[in-house]
Parts: C-alpha cells; structure tokens; sequence
C-alpha cells in the first residue's frame, strides 16, 4: 500500500526517496490498525461529507461527487462484510480510504484529499465514533437504571439496615437501597448527554491545524454529518484533542463508580456473615480446591475495573498535559483508552443487568441481624416530635429509653417521610425522568 506522505523522489536530495525502516513502521503504527479499523467507517461517513463541501466549492463536480459517494458506499459495504482490513503497511484508515478510491476512481479519487489533512480526518473520525458510543453507553445506563426501579419497586417494603463507617446506623430497606443506584445512573445518564452535546462540534476543515486557502464551507460538513455546531479555530481543533476525550472518561468513571459502589455491597452482603442476598449459581465461579466456594469473580473484576477506566482518563491528560499547540504523534496512544474504557463500561452494564435479574432478598436474614440500637436515631426523633425536648437532650436519652419500646419494622420504614427516605422513595419521580432518555 502507498502511504499518502511517501514520495517516489526526494527532489531535495535528488535520489529515489529512502524506504521506511520496518522496525519503525512497525514501532510507530503499533496496535493502531486495530482501532483504526474501528474508526473506519466513521472516516468513510465523514469522507462523503468532505466530499459534499469540495463540491460546493467547485473542486468537484457533481458527476465526480457521485462518483466518489459511490466508490465510499463500496468501501462501506466491503468493510461490514468484513473484507477490508487496515494493516501496518496501510498505516491507517485514511490511507486506505484514498488508496482505494484512487484505485477505483482514478484521478477522482485523488481530489478527495484536497483542503483536508490526516489531523482533522482522525478528529473528526473519533468525534463521530464518540458520540455513537456514548449514544449506545447511555441507553445502557438508562437500562440499568430501568432494571434497578424494577427490583427497588418489588422489595421496596423488605427491611434492611443500613450503615455508616460500615456499621448499623438506621434502618434502611431493600427499595432505599436499589433507588439510590436508580438515582446515581439517571445522574449519570445526564451527564452523558452533557457531553455529548460537548464533543458534538466539527473540527473537520480545520487541516493540519492551521486552515487551507481553500473557502471550504465547514458549516456544510457540520450540517452534513449532524453535528452541534463547527468548532472554528483550527489550532484549537488539534489542541482539542486530548481535552474532550479527558471529559469522555470523566462521564464514563462517572459510570463505572455507581457500579463500582453497586459490586462492592454486593460482594459484602452475599457473603455468608451477611447473607443478606443471594445470586444464581450461574453467576458463579468455583475453587480448585475448596468444593464448597461459590464465587462472585464478576464482581470483582467489575471493582478492579472501576481503577482501569480511572487510570485511563488519567493516562489521556497526563498525555497531552503541555505539549505545545499542534499535533503530535503521541496522540494516537488515546484510542487504546477510549476503545477500551467503553468495551468495560457496556461490559459491566451487562454484568449488573444480569445480576439484578438474579438476585433475591434473605428478608429473614436481615431482620435477623437488625440489632434494636439501629433504633436510637428515631427515639430521639420521636422525643423531640411527641415531648418538644431539644434534640441534643433527646440524643443523649436516646440509648436509655430502647429498651423500653417495642419496634415494628414496617412501622418504621413508613415513619422515614422526608422526601428520598424509605418511606417516600417517590419512584414515580424515576419514572418520568427515564421517560426522557431513549429505550434500549
């Protein structure tokens, strides 16, 4: 494959140009083929675009435009039947976008590269690709939320206790609980969509970073490819890069927290000291050497995979931390993150969905272990409430007076009246802000 930098004479130095060493072609394509091959198909969509623009500047006419449309349809339809593949002598998916259609088209298909260069073609590239992932990680956390409601309103009344510094503090209950992840992932949820509307904007035009002298009509490729707005300064552009990609993995830890936090419980209240929940065998892994283990090894993997996606948003800014205005090879290493952080985050998705379908409440075993000082709160509330005794004199008589009362645990749940407590969950409130995100 010819790359799209090699000249056949070095004019300079007059002689034939000197071949790419391999080790060094290999050293600096690296691992990229495989995620350019993922970015393929976005760098096809945003190549009509371009196309579009150069006509309607008059770089192309319009029997050249539906020439060089049909050869990118071509390249689409021979990618999804698997029959195109981005090697290390192709060096990237540009490369082989050009390559083909010059093969194809001929001269046509050398014009598709006028005003634009490598940079913005991989920008605009990634953005198309972000905002596909994000669409698709946000129906899934938006699911995940749907499924949360679900098992929050089925155990909503089964009592709980709840902790602080993982001791007894008040009594909480299975619904609390399940609406507080219902909550953290509409949260989550709208922080995607946040930055979503962020990285919708089109460096695409921008070149190299410093602009052509051709009146190329951003706003038309914007239009075209159905981005937010254009992003004007074309040295910003490259600067850019980094920056919203860092804000990607924000949304995307911000995730992976609430189901850090999610795996977490689980591991500590499916133990046998706990036993407050069981899970499907199927869910399970076992010992070599210990017949009796059933082990929740997917959990665990999705909480040292909280640290993962953490460490990649910090690889991404530590990366582009001060490196001067312009583009720099080193920018390639973010895909590897990007591509990644996703596969976890939809991965570990899944993993709580199928978790919550497989999951029941030992009520037995919780209110087993309710011990009557997790009362003590609601004694002094109900001191200050029915004997007007100053709260801070009420605490203090608290412990004395436990033991003088009988507890009903639903009794309890239903006293808990301040908004967001267990006996006013509103789900009915989740349920309409779901209504604003897309189905899965």
């Amino acid at each position: 494959m010819t790359k799209l930098w090699q000249k056949p004479f070095d004019s300079a130095q007059g002689k034939p140009s000197t071949k790419l060493h391999p080790l060094i072609e290999t050293y600096t394509v690296g691992d990229g083929v495989s995620f350019d091959q993922v970015l393929l198909p976005y760098d096809i969509l945003a190549s009509a675009a371009h196309a579009e623009g150069l006509k309607n500047i008059g770089i192309l006419s319009a029997a050249e435009l539906a020439k060089l449309k049909a050869g990118l349809n071509k390249l689409k339809k021979l990618y999804e039947q698997g029959k195109v593949l981005v090697t290390v002598a192709d060096e990237d998916c540009h490369t082989v976008i050009e390559n083909f259609l010059v093969e194809e088209l001929g001269d046509v298909g050398k014009k598709i590269h006028s005003g634009r260069s490598r940079n913005d073609q991989v920008l605009v590239a990634v953005r198309l690709y972000l905002l596909d992932q994000l669409g698709k990680t946000q129906k899934e956390v938006a699911q995940t939320a749907r499924d949360f409601l679900s098992f929050a309103k089925k155990h909503q009344n089964v009592p709980m206790p709840g902790y602080t510094h993982t001791q007894q503090a008040m009594l909480s209950s299975v619904g609390h609980w399940a609406a507080s992840f219902v909550e953290a992932l509409l949260d989550d949820c709208a922080v995607i969509g946040g930055v979503m509307g962020h990285v919708s904007k089109n460096p695409l035009g921008s070149a190299a970073g410093f602009g052509v002298s051709l009146p190329l009509d951003r706003e038309l490729t914007t239009k075209k490819l159905g981005l937010l707005m254009t992003q004007t300064n074309s040295l910003y552009c490259q600067a850019s890069r980094g920056k919203f990609e860092s804000v990607v993995l924000e949304a995307l830890v911000q995730v992976m927290l609430t189901l850090g936090k999610f795996a977490q419980d689980l591991l500590l209240f499916t133990s046998q000291e706990f036993a407050f929940f069981s899970a499907d065998d199927s869910l399970t892994t076992g010992s070599s050497i210990m017949p009796q283990k059933k082990n929740h090894d997917a959990l665990e993997i999705l909480r040292g995979k909280v640290s993962k996606v953490i460490s990649h948003q910090h690889f991404v800014q530590d990366l582009c931390k001060n490196l001067i205005s312009g583009y720099h090879r080193d920018l390639q290493l973010i895909n590897a993150a990007l591509m990644d952080s996703f596969a976890i985050v939809q991965g570990s998705l899944a993993v709580a969905q199928l978790y919550l379908k497989h999951l029941k409440p030992n009520q037995k075993e919780m209110e087993k272990k309710i011990t009557k000082e997790i009362f003590a709160a609601d004694v002094a509330n109900e001191l200050v409430k029915s004997k007007g005794i100053p709260f801070r004199d009420a605490y203090l008589q608290a412990m004395e007076r436990l033991d003088e009362q009988e507890f009903d645990l639903q009794k309890n749940l239903k006293s808990k009246i301040s908004l967001g407590a267990p006996g006013n969950l509103n789900l009915k409130g989740y349920e309409t802000r779901l209504k604003s995100f897309p189905l899965h």
